[in-house]
This record gives C-alpha cells, sequence and structure tokens, in this order.
C-alpha cells in the first residue's frame, strides 16, 4: 500500500473521532474520512503508517442503510459536524459502544462487565439547534480578514451564513458577527486570533468575545459595528499572552453591555465570564446535573467535595442539598465565576479554592464527591487522594471514555471505589464527542 493508492473499502464502524474504520485486504485498520458505518466506498489513502493508514472517501459506491442527508448544507466542509451524514439512531448506538469499548479494552473490564455496567444513551434536546454558544475561526489573506467556521482540514476557515447547530436563538449571530467584524477589519487593525458567540434563549441574552492579544484595539468602533449588527447584551475583548500551546489570560476589557452572559440550568441562575468554561448544551447540563445528584443522594447532614468545579455546575445545586461543600477549580476566571454565583444564590455553606486538585485537595472527610475533570482526566495522585476519602460514593462526570476508563483501572488498583452505573449523555449530537456520569460506590 501506497500514499495516493485507491481502495474499495467497507467501512465497519464509527471511531472515536471523524472517520469510519474499515480494513484493506491484507487485514489492515484504515481510517476513513468522508464515510460512514456501512457504507461501500471507494478511498484514496493520504497516511501511511505500519500498522494502519489513512484515506478519503472519494465515491460512495454503496451507502449505508444509516447514511443521511446532512441538515447543514456546510456539512461536508465544516469541522463542526462530522457525523452528521449519520442517523442520529446511529449515531447514539455508536457512542454507547464506543464507551463499552473503551471500559473493556482501557479499562480492563471486559465485554460482558463493560456491556452491563453502561446505561443505554442519554439524548437531553434536539440533534440540531443545542449549542449555547459557537466559535468563529480568523484567517487573514493579504491584508483581507475572513471569519468561518473551523474547516475540517487544519487551518481552514469556512464562510457561513449560519450555524445549525446554534440554538436557534442565536441563527442570525453567525453572518451577523462575521459580516460586521470583517467589513471593520477592511479599515482597522483589530489583532483576532477568534471570536466567540454565547446565546441564551432563556435569559435572551447575547455576548460576543473577541479573543487576541494586547494592543491598540478600536474599542468605540467595533462596539458600535457590532451593537448595529446584532445588538448583544455584552461584548468583550479577551487578551492573551504567552506562546499558543500555553497562552493565558492578560486581561478581560467590557467594550459594551454587562460584561459577561448568563444562562438558568434548572433553577440556578449562573453568570459565566467569557474566559470560563460552560457547558455548549445548557439542557445536556442539567441532565448531568440530575444525573449526578440521583445517583449521589447528596442529605442535608452530609458534607461534600467538589473537583474541577468551574463556576459552580454542580456545586450550586450540592450546597443547597447538603450541609457543606468544598469547591476546587485552577483556572482563575471561573474561580472568580464562583465566587459571584454563590453570592448571587445567597449559599454560604461553600468554600471555593483556587489551585490545582491535587495540591489543593481539601483537607477534611467528606460524605459524597463530584469530580468534573477536563478531557485528560483525573491525575494519578487525585485519584490515590479520592481512594483515601471516607465518602460512600464518587460522581465521575467524564468527556473522554478512554481517560475514563484508564482512572477507572487505577480505582480498582486501588481496591476502594467500584463503578456501580454508567450512563452515557448525548451533549454533542452530529459529532463523535460523549459524556458520561459515573457513579462509583464503596467496595
Amino acid at each position: 500500500m501506497s500514499a495516493s493508492q485507491e481502495l474499495e473499502l467497507v467501512c465497519e464502524k464509527m471511531t472515536y473521532g471523524p472517520d469510519a474504520l474499515a480494513h484493506d485486504a491484507e487485514g489492515r485498520t484504515v481510517f476513513v474520512s468522508g464515510a460512514v458505518a456501512g457504507d461501500r466506498v471507494r478511498a484514496v489513502i493520504d497516511r501511511e503508517e505500519r500498522r494502519w493508514a489513512h484515506a478519503n472517501a472519494t465515491e460512495v459506491l454503496e451507502p449505508s442503510p444509516d447514511r443521511v442527508t446532512p441538515l447543514c448544507p456546510y456539512a461536508f466542509v465544516c469541522g463542526g459536524c462530522p457525523w452528521a451524514s449519520l442517523s442520529y439512531e446511529a449515531q447514539a448506538e455508536a457512542k454507547r459502544s464506543g464507551v463499552v469499548d473503551a471500559l473493556s479494552r482501557i479499562g480492563k473490564l471486559g465485554d460482558e462487565r463493560s456491556g452491563a455496567l453502561v446505561s443505554p444513551i442519554v439524548s437531553p434536546g434536539e440533534p440540531w439547534g443545542y449549542r449555547n454558544k459557537v466559535e468563529l475561526a480568523v484567517a487573514s489573506d493579504g491584508g483581507r480578514v475572513t471569519l468561518g467556521m473551523h474547516g475540517r482540514s487544519e487551518g481552514d476557515v469556512v464562510r457561513v451564513k449560519e450555524c445549525r447547530l446554534l440554538d436557534k436563538f442565536g441563527s442570525k449571530a453567525v453572518k451577523a458577527v462575521s459580516g460586521a467584524l470583517s467589513y471593520l477589519a477592511g479599515s482597522h487593525e483589530l489583532g483576532l486570533e477568534r471570536v466567540g458567540i454565547r446565546v441564551s434563549r432563556r435569559t435572551k441574552e447575547v455576548e460576543v468575545a473577541l479573543w487576541g492579544r494586547p494592543g491598540p484595539f478600536p474599542r468605540p468602533q467595533v462596539a458600535k459595528v457590532l451593537a448595529d449588527a446584532l445588538h448583544p447584551t455584552s461584548v468583550v475583548r479577551v487578551m492573551q499572552r504567552g506562546p499558543a500551546k500555553a497562552r493565558r489570560i492578560a486581561g478581560v476589557e467590557c467594550l459594551s453591555g454587562a460584561g459577561s452572559w448568563t444562562e438558568l440550568v434548572a433553577s440556578e441562575r449562573m453568570r459565566i465570564s467569557a474566559p470560563s468554561f460552560f457547558q455548549v448544551n445548557t439542557r445536556g447540563a442539567e441532565k448531568l446535573v440530575e444525573l449526578v445528584l440521583d445517583g449521589l443522594d447528596p442529605r442535608e447532614d452530609e458534607e461534600a467535595m467538589d473537583l474541577y468545579c468551574g463556576a459552580g455546575t454542580f456545586t450550586l445545586p450540592l450546597a443547597r442539598r447538603s450541609a457543606f461543600v468544598s469547591a476546587v477549580e485552577s483556572y482563575g476566571p471561573a474561580v472568580r465565576d464562583l465566587r459571584r454565583n454563590l453570592e448571587r444564590a445567597g449559599l454560604g455553606n461553600v468554600d471555593p479554592i483556587g489551585g490545582d486538585a491535587g495540591r489543593e485537595f481539601p483537607d477534611t472527610d467528606v460524605d459524597v464527591i463530584v469530580v468534573d475533570p477536563p478531557r485528560a482526566g483525573l491525575a494519578e495522585d487525585v485519584v490515590a487522594q479520592l481512594s483515601e476519602q471516607p465518602a460512600r460514593a464518587i460522581a465521575y462526570v467524564s468527556c473522554d471514555p478512554a481517560t475514563l476508563a484508564r482512572d477507572l483501572a487505577r480505582f480498582a488498583s486501588a481496591g476502594v471505589f467500584k463503578p456501580r452505573s454508567i450512563t452515557p449523555v448525548d451533549l454533542f449530537p452530529q459529532t463523535y464527542h460523549v459524556e458520561t456520569v459515573t457513579i462509583l460506590e464503596r467496595t
């Protein structure tokens, strides 16, 4: 096999990624872009390794029964919905199967145990129009600035009129913001690196966040052109320093409006600053909270711990149902948002702790614990410290099946906590990403 070689392949299943998986005549694994499970395709090899290869489908010879026409006309060039050609039912099944596979292979739980632990996937909302946030990429060519969605190929920017994943409340936002800023960039140096748009159907708030480096910036002009184009409730400028892979926030300026964005999650009103993480699927966030609280069943005389707590998505409802919560978050803007949200909610039974979860692990014994780490999962020392806790249960919210499986294997080695249930939640339809809520109990 060599690069540019053409093959005829039958795609067997979806991978944890944008591609379908097939095998060539010699049995070598081939990852196929532009195909879905069940397709028979003609494909051209563009990358070859010793044990696997990557190919691009050039023709669908026999479509899968699960192949559909994407709702979004940009799906074949935009990187935002790589599974849009796969029926939603097949997407859901593939995601659950991916979680089971990761637990079996990486977590060493075996197929039977993994299959028994993993519940049917929960779909908390619609397969389109579920996002409260999109991010626009910025490209500059010969002085001309283009804003659009990230393309399927690295560095590509796709100009679009709308994003079908974004809530319809913000349907005009993508075109309005990209058009306004592209126009302004023709006469002003903006230095934009990316642009975030957050919308809320519930609070009717729209925020535009302009990400770039410190330096001169036409603040009044930007505020005016965006106000005329979109009437946002907040426009902020987020300035960063440092190399691309290790940038840090150098400051946040409010150019107009509130300077932050508000969303309602169940009964909680949360104010989120532009740099802070918040789930892009509000109904999905509510389902995660419901699963966590149902799984832990915190009681009013119990103490809780919330690690990687962010702006307080789990902290606030935990505080309403338990006696005290120790909440740990390493990201400065999120810690400030957490404090503000606690004050707004009138909750004084929370200790917000800024710092790394391992180094700032609370020096207290608790009854229930929530962990919601980033994609990298839990550090080994955090698993060890959690295993020393007398807690009766842990809720582990994960956005990556592989690191979840690895961490469950670490918990098994410690011998204190074991998984009782694992529920996949589809917060990201049209993509391969899946969230899970695992409830661990004492052995």
